[in-house]
């Protein structure tokens, strides 16, 4: 079965062709960087209309680039949600409009879902079941992964996530946008040990997370001292030091809860060198087994999106033919695959 995948919830256009048998065919994916730089954030009216834009010659780019017509595909699949609800739409929109056009089944998808499953793209996918650490844009969350549609969540933020607080705590820095790889790359030039920053919910039992109180105290460090570059780069390392402690912690009793040794880790974070740094020591230290994504698909892309839309597909899983956009949605309500 050859799956288009779609994925359009927030800021980065991406789209993918994956087929049963050969894997990844094609993929693309465009940014909106530049659009959104200006005002420090994103803008979704702004998200939605470059989605609008550059979806169809994606689709058409990548099509040309497997040598393949939209004849060629047997299901559709998009994000559903959650998301920007413009966003959503315009990948919904496109999605359900070019299934029926073409006659073959279309399936919205769990923008999370494409998340947890993107290590299954790796030549060496970890086997279920496994704990994943998704640590994406807006959401930061322990999973239990039994199987595709078998999600348990073990814990979860409590207000921001470790992304929304890297990037918050960027702009307070004043980095360009988008804060959190620039955060990161700053840090590398920092002191970490000379500021001291709380390690959050880790002195209580539970696998919870809470990143405001970072901020906060980033907040006070920077307004109440010398504001020097080298001072910025030590308060950037001490901070991504302390989200990466507590994440690790938080990891390793997830593990020590359910009695599993696989760690998956997903999402944008994901791709930050001192966590990946962290959770292999402690898998070296644990004996456990830790597996991630390549760093393009720890971002929001298409390749996620068509696979996990192509399991649903040849699970037999079909959309209804209204357009539907989720702003939000829980993991835990997907349907296991092999009801």
């Amino acid at each position: 079965m050859l799956v288009l995948g779609i994925e359009t919830s927030c800021d980065e256009t991406g789209v993918a062709l994956y087929d049963s048998r050969r894997g990844l065919v094609a993929d693309a994916l465009h940014s909106q960087i530049a659009i959104h730089a200006e005002y420090g954030g994103v803008v979704p009216e702004l998200a939605s209309r470059d989605h609008v834009r550059k979806t169809l010659p994606l689709i058409r780019q990548i099509l040309d680039q497997a040598g393949l017509t939209l004849d060629s595909l047997n299901g559709i699949a998009y994000t559903e949600g959650p998301g920007l609800i413009g966003a959503l739409l315009v990948g919904s929109s496109i999605g359900r409009s070019l299934a029926l056009a073409l006659g073959v089944p279309a399936i919205g998808v769990h923008h999370m879902e494409g998340h947890l499953l993107a290590p299954m793209l790796e030549d060496s996918p970890p086997e279920f079941p496994f704990v994943a650490l998704l640590v994406s844009g807006g959401h930061t969350m322990l999973v239990e992964v039994a199987g595709v549609g078998r999600y348990r969540v073990l814990g979860e933020t409590l207000d921001d996530a470790a992304g929304e607080a890297f990037d918050k705590t960027a702009k307070l820095l004043g980095l360009p946008y988008p804060g959190g790889p620039e955060l990161a790359k700053l840090a590398e030039r920092g002191d970490a040990k000379r500021f001291g920053f709380p390690r959050p919910m880790t002195d209580r039992p539970g696998l919870d997370l809470s990143f405001s109180g970072l901020k906060t105290h980033t907040r006070q460090l920077w307004q109440n001292g010398h504001q020097d570059e080298q001072t910025r780069a030590d308060i950037a390392a001490g901070f991504q030091l302390a989200v990466t402690d507590t994440l690790s912690i938080k990891c390793r009793r997830a593990l020590q809860q359910i009695r599993c040794g696989q760690l998956v880790v997903a999402g944008g974070v994901g791709a930050n060198r001192m966590l990946r740094r962290q959770l292999s020591q402690q898998a070296d230290k644990h004996g456990w087994a830790v597996s991630y994504p390549r760093p393009e698909f720890c971002t929001d892309n298409g390749a996620m999106i068509a696979y996990a839309g192509c399991q649903r597909l040849l699970a037999g899983d079909t959309a209804a033919l209204d357009i539907q956009a989720r702003p939000r949605w829980s993991l835990e309500t997907l349907e296991p695959i092999d009801r």
